[in-house]
C-alpha cells in the first residue's frame, strides 16, 4: 500500500505528561528558544542546531515548524506547573516508508532531571499511536552517553555504530544508532 501526503496525520497536536507538556512552538518562544539551544554545550550534542543559534534562527525554526506537511513534527517541552520552557522534541516522518526519525535536546540548566526521557515516551506513543508509524528511529554522537541513556531507558534497541560518520566543527564523530518497531513498543 503506498501511503500519500493526507495517510499519515501531521498536525502537531499538545501531550501531556506527568510533568511536562509537549506543544507546538509560538513565535513567544522565540528568545528562550535562542538562548537554550544557543548554548554550545546542547550544539555539541546535536546534529542539527548550529552555533551560535540567534534569536533570528529560532523565529525562522518556529516559521518553519508550523508547516508539518513538510514531514516534520516539532513539539515544544515545557514544564506542566509554570510553562517554562525546557527543550524541543520531534520527529522527521518519511511517510513513503511509515518510519520517523526522533531528536530531541534539553536545555542546559534543566540536564539530569529526565525529561527528555519523559517527552521521549510521550512522542513514541504519539507516533505509533495517532501516526501509525511501523518504526521509529534515532541517534546520537558515541561521545554523547546520556542521550543513549535516554533511548535505553524507552526501551529503543541499539542496531550499530557508524564509525566518524559526522563531521562536527572540524572532527569526525561515530554514531549510534537505535530503533524501535510498532510491535515492539506494544
Amino acid at each position: 500500500m503506498r501511503l500519500g501526503k493526507s495517510d499519515l496525520p501531521m498536525t502537531t497536536s499538545s501531550l501531556h505528561t506527568d510533568r511536562l507538556l509537549l506543544r507546538p512552538y509560538v513565535m513567544a518562544d522565540a528568545p528562550e528558544l535562542a538562548r537554550l539551544a544557543g548554548a554550545r554545550e546542547v550544539a555539541a550534542t546535536t546534529l542539527r542546531i548550529p552555533h551560535p543559534y540567534s534569536v533570528a534562527d529560532a523565529e525562522a525554526f518556529i516559521a518553519e515548524g508550523q508547516n508539518p506537511a513538510d514531514g516534520q513534527v516539532a513539539f515544544a517541552i515545557v514544564l506542566r506547573e509554570n510553562s517554562v520552557l525546557l527543550g524541543g522534541i520531534g520527529l522527521r516522518v518519511k511517510e513513503q516508508h511509515r518510519h520517523a526519525e526522533l531528536g530531541y535536546w534539553i536545555g542546559m540548566p534543566y540536564w539530569g532531571n529526565g525529561y527528555a526521557t519523559e517527552a521521549a515516551r510521550a512522542v513514541l506513543r504519539y507516533g505509533f499511536d495517532v501516526m501509525k508509524l511501523h518504526r521509529i528511529y534515532a541517534s546520537h554522537f558515541s561521545n554523547n552517553a546520556a542521550s543513549g541513556n535516554v533511548l535505553r531507558k524507552i526501551r529503543m534497541k541499539h542496531e550499530g555504530r557508524l564509525q566518524q560518520h559526522i563531521l562536527k566543527w572540524g572532527q569526525y564523530l561515530d554514531l549510534e544508532l537505535y530503533g524501535m518497531l510498532d510491535a515492539d513498543f506494544r
